[in-house]
């Protein structure tokens, strides 16, 4: 490979079309603010370097980022890349994600508004987000040991694990389909409206009513923590270590917890079960007190 050392570029598309380039400690930055440093490039190795300027990197393949840092000035990082692995990097430009592929992140952080939209299958570990519409419409993601702050995150994805990520972030997984989370801490209002075949296992959610409209949910082992007018037209098989504020007119299924404040069924086409203490709840169309 080419090599490429501490340089300064700040001209439109520096390094346009390149292939077979390992650029290490520079700096894309200076007064003729060009834009799209790395555009159309393949086999693309960067390392410590700095980016201050926009759409670095944009329709490349085969592209290894690490130990970047891309400021707020670098917006919209990554458009349209495929195999590509970032490891150690700031990435904190808006957008800075993007109709990508077969992505890969390590102990990076993000802070980034509207980050991995339409994104199709990213792996991502050891890292920390904040983030507006965070990874919406995007599917096969993998996260583990992720920690998030933020809104309206997770939505329209589908076929995706998450396993010991830590998430504070309302309207999460709203429209999410085929999704399963594990050992992992969720709070936030409005959790997973409108879902499909959703599966939390061994989590702890909090937050105001959460898992309504849903289909084909499931929650194994979990605790809730100030969850009220829970399940609301819900289809639900769940097992709840833990007391539950309130629950509402779930549609069908089974739910099961340890203690329960309050249970609501003035729905006449509410037909789920609860269980409170192994012993079954009974209401008939009123308002129930536990």
């Amino acid at each position: 490979m080419q090599i490429i050392e501490n340089r300064c570029f700040d001209e439109e598309r520096a390094l346009y079309g390149s292939h077979a380039l390992a650029v290490k400690n520079c700096r894309f930055d200076g007064p003729a603010d060009g834009e799209s440093a790395f555009k159309e490039c393949t086999d693309i190795a960067v390392q410590n370097s700095f980016f201050n300027l926009r759409y670095p990197f944009w329709h490349d393949t085969d592209l290894k980022i690490d130990g970047c840092e891309m400021t707020d000035l670098c917006r919209a990082a990554l458009w349209y890349s495929r195999n590509v692995s970032i490891n150690d990097t700031k990435l904190h430009g808006i957008k800075a994600l993007r109709e990508c592929a077969d992505i890969r992140m390590s102990d990076c952080d993000i802070v980034s508004p509207e980050f991995g939209w339409s994104v199709r299958g990213i792996e991502m570990k050891n890292s920390s987000a904040q983030s507006e519409y965070f990874m919406m419409r995007s599917d096969h993601l993998t996260f583990d040991h992720v920690t998030l702050k933020g809104k309206y995150s997770f939505q329209y994805i589908s076929d995706s694990v998450f396993t010991n990520c830590t998430f504070d972030t309302k309207d999460a997984f709203w429209h999410a389909k085929n999704v399963v989370v594990k050992d992992s801490t969720i709070k936030g209002e409005y959790l997973a409206w409108y879902c499909e075949n959703v599966t939390f296992e061994n989590c702890l959610i909090i937050g105001t009513q959460p898992l309504c409209y849903c289909r084909g949910l499931k929650l194994v082992n979990c605790r809730m923590e100030k969850c009220d007018l829970s399940f609301e037209k819900s289809d639900v098989e769940a097992v709840i270590l833990s007391d539950v504020d309130s629950i509402k007119n779930p549609r069908s299924g089974r739910i099961e917890v340890q203690g329960l404040g309050e249970l609501i069924m003035d729905d006449p086409e509410a037909e789920g079960t609860v269980f409170a203490g192994g012993a079954a709840v009974q209401a008939s169309g009123q308002k129930k007190e536990v």
